[in-house]
């Protein structure tokens, strides 16, 4: 269900007669545990976001956060360049002139690509330090279907960021940076759409060591094998404590060694072309629910699961292209909230509603046997790219959220509502 934003009244304490007296019977450690139980909330806020455009041109549709210089702050990474903190200087990290998309007529050479025009050859950005040298790299993801490079970070030196090969094919609209065998690297996940597997990469361990290993999900052709599959999920389908992979016709169950090859496929039809898939318990009845987004049309669904399958609920309709997904805590009430955003000229003019406002907005979530959501806008010149990165970028205990895409590249700093 979904409601409309609206002013809110500030949470109050109220004690009835009759419930004082109630607990005046009661220990008085209880009471002291019931009174002040509230102040778990002392950090609920109306969040307010303030917008700041470290680009205006199309550079990347992935972003990625990292202390590059080793300043202590944290900078933007999106395409060729990264943007350092706080002033947001513009830096080129490659010459790279992999030309992903061949419908371009001529590679642009300032990586500055045209909105209107196919794509970039930046999908999705990750940041991480491959090489164990205590400084961070960026891992790009082209077009789907085509090969994953890193770039090393030059220390800063006055030099381009050298380019190594990562994988030969990784596809999935949606591929996933997620830490699949908890070792505290994070891996991808994504699929060869070349040797039609399933797949995950994992992250080298070893300083000086960079390459990946392949560890394979699904030898089934015709399981999520496609480049332009969409969507993804990472979480726990059955309770047993390990994480799952979840796509639109079903899940792959996490095996006791994770090493392991050809995990069990458990069918679960979600029928909608989406974004990120999430994993959590939406309505409290102990199973986890999915909860997902289109990517090319309308449409942001629930779907509640029972022993009988799934029961997919709208949550609203009114936003087209919703191509990435994130959760995080906007409101400090302890509740997953999640953002969206219009993934602005998707299709190049082709998809429903393309043309509409490029909208950014979180969804405050409301737990409950029935649960709703609250749309809030946060702006409608930007929307997202391909992923959301929600990251405390000053370091002021509040999520931020970065996005690039064809609108440009930009950070929403977040903040508390000041009271009237």
């Amino acid at each position: 269900m979904f409601i409309n934003s609206c002013p809110r009244l500030a949470g109050q304490l109220f004690f009835s007669p009759l419930l004082m007296k109630n607990l005046s019977i009661l220990p008085k450690a209880l009471v002291i545990s019931c009174l002040f139980f509230g102040q778990a909330n002392a950090s609920v806020h109306v969040p307010e976001f303030t917008k700041v455009v470290l680009s205006s041109t199309f550079l990347s549709e992935g972003v990625c956060v990292g202390d590059v210089n080793h300043d202590g702050k944290k900078d933007v990474l999106a395409g060729a360049y990264w943007f350092e903190a706080p002033k947001w200087t513009k830096h080129v990290i490659s010459d790279d002139d992999i030309r992903y998309d061949k419908s371009l007529k001529a590679f642009p050479k300032d990586h500055v690509f045209k909105v209107d025009e196919g794509y970039s050859n930046s999908f999705l950005n990750f940041a991480q330090d491959v090489n164990h040298d205590g400084w961070v790299d960026l891992i790009k993801v082209g077009l789907p279907g085509e090969a994953v490079y890193w770039f090393e970070n030059p220390k800063n030196k006055p030099l381009l960021w050298k380019r190594h090969f990562l994988y030969a094919s990784i596809g999935n609209e949606s591929p996933l940076f997620e830490d699949v065998n908890g070792d505290g690297l994070k891996d991808i996940i994504g699929n060869d759409s070349k040797s039609k597997q399933m797949i995950w990469l994992e992250a080298p361990k070893a300083k000086q060591d960079s390459t990946w290993k392949v560890h394979l999900i699904s030898s089934n052709p015709s399981l999520g094998t496609h480049k332009y599959t969409h969507g993804l999920g990472h979480g726990d389908m059955n309770g047993d404590g390990r994480k799952d992979i979840i796509f639109k016709e079903g899940w792959w169950e996490c095996p006791a060694d994770v090493m392991a090859n050809e995990w069990t496929f458990h069918p679960l039809p979600l029928k909608f072309d989406s974004a990120h898939i999430m994993v959590l318990d939406l309505d409290g009845d102990g199973l986890v629910d999915l909860l997902n987004s289109s990517a090319h049309d309308y449409g942001i669904w629930w779907h509640k699961r029972s022993t009988l399958g799934v029961e997919t609920q709208v949550i609203q309709k009114d936003l087209s292209q919703t191509h990435a997904m994130a959760m995080a805590d906007f409101n400090g009430d302890k509740h997953p909230d999640f953002v969206v955003g219009k993934r602005f000229m998707a299709h190049n003019g082709k998809d429903p509603g393309e043309f509409e406002k490029a909208l950014l907005r979180w969804y405050e979530f409301k737990p409950g046997k029935n649960p709703t959501w609250i749309s809030h806008d946060i702006d409608e010149d930007s929307g997202a790219g391909i992923h959301i990165v929600i990251e405390d970028m000053n370091r002021d205990g509040l999520k931020d959220i970065v996005i690039s895409n064809k609108k440009g590249v930009f950070v929403f700093f977040h903040y508390k509502k000041k009271k009237a």
